[in-house]
């Protein structure tokens, strides 16, 4: 597990730390920094890694806040490679200057192109929130998939997932890597209300066309009721960043009011049940 842990709330710099697990329920912590700011672009921190591994490489995207415009952070995310989490190479910003963008997560693989004969490309969900308006289509900050022919560079994007319901109205993004089943891309992501709870819901993406949404939770299947969700940094927080199976279970990783990091676990024919049965139409 890599998580964003904050040692210096006078300049609040976040920084990323290491730990690991044997069964996905306890942690053993690294006293060292996994890795923190070192490049310009990462001076004001390093926040919310997520971590996929595609072929033999694991790799990290993370935001950066690289700068600041009447006090608000104007973000950018990140990409970083390790194959053994002590040395890790960045390999840049991978988002447009300006389109603060955040919430990006790779897919653990190639996938056949949306727009190009007979290739394979990388995908990646994205939230840009300066995306919005009528030349975008979406009214709100929104959930894009983006197409690549490179990991550093992606070309082509398609608005994907849009506010619908009262708790994600105000904006949703990605929160895990996008998990594949049987039964399509395991999309759990967050949504925020307007007043500014954070919640979680799930979706089911085609395999081969992960344009197409197979289905989208109406309602959250996770929200901030226990007193480590509701009081903490920044109040009323669930916040997915990770996700793995164990033997059909379901381990989603989430942040708890920007304090602590937490576990919650269902069965994956469950939710993909719930999924369908709950889903926007």
């Amino acid at each position: 597990m890599l998580y964003r842990a904050i040692g210096d709330y006078e300049d609040y710099i976040s920084r990323i730390g290491y730990a690991s697990s044997n069964d996905g329920h306890t942690f053993n912590r690294r006293k060292e920094i996994a890795f923190g700011p070192s490049e310009d672009y990462e001076r004001n921190g390093i926040e919310d890694p997520r971590l996929v591994e595609i072929g033999s490489k694991t790799y990290i995207t993370y935001v950066v806040p690289s700068s600041y415009a009447l006090g608000i952070p104007i973000v950018s995310s990140a990409l970083a490679t390790t194959s053994d989490y002590y040395e890790f190479k960045r390999l840049g910003i991978i988002t447009s200057i300006g389109s603060d963008n955040k919430d990006v997560v790779l897919f653990p693989e190639k996938i056949k192109s949306l727009y190009r004969e007979q290739k394979t490309s990388y995908f990646s969900l994205q939230r840009p929130s300066a995306w919005i308006g009528s030349a975008y289509g979406v009214y709100r900050p929104s959930m894009w998939l983006a197409e690549g022919s490179l990991l550093t560079k992606f070309e082509r994007y398609w608005p994907l997932l849009s506010p619908k319901e009262d708790w994600e109205i105000l904006k949703v993004g990605a929160g895990v890597p996008p998990i594949k089943t049987k039964y399509g891309w395991l999309i759990i992501y967050h949504g925020v209300s307007y007043d500014r709870i954070y919640r979680v819901g799930a979706a089911l993406l085609d395999l081969r066309e992960p344009i197409n949404v197979i289905g989208r939770t109406k309602r959250p299947i996770l929200e901030p009721r226990e007193p480590y969700e509701k009081y903490g940094d920044v109040n009323n927080v669930v916040f997915p960043t990770g996700a793995c199976t164990i033997d059909g279970e379901v381990f989603i990783y989430y942040g708890g009011a920007d304090r602590v990091c937490c576990l919650a676990t269902v069965e994956l024919t469950d939710l993909v049940e719930h999924i369908l049965q709950d889903s926007i139409t």
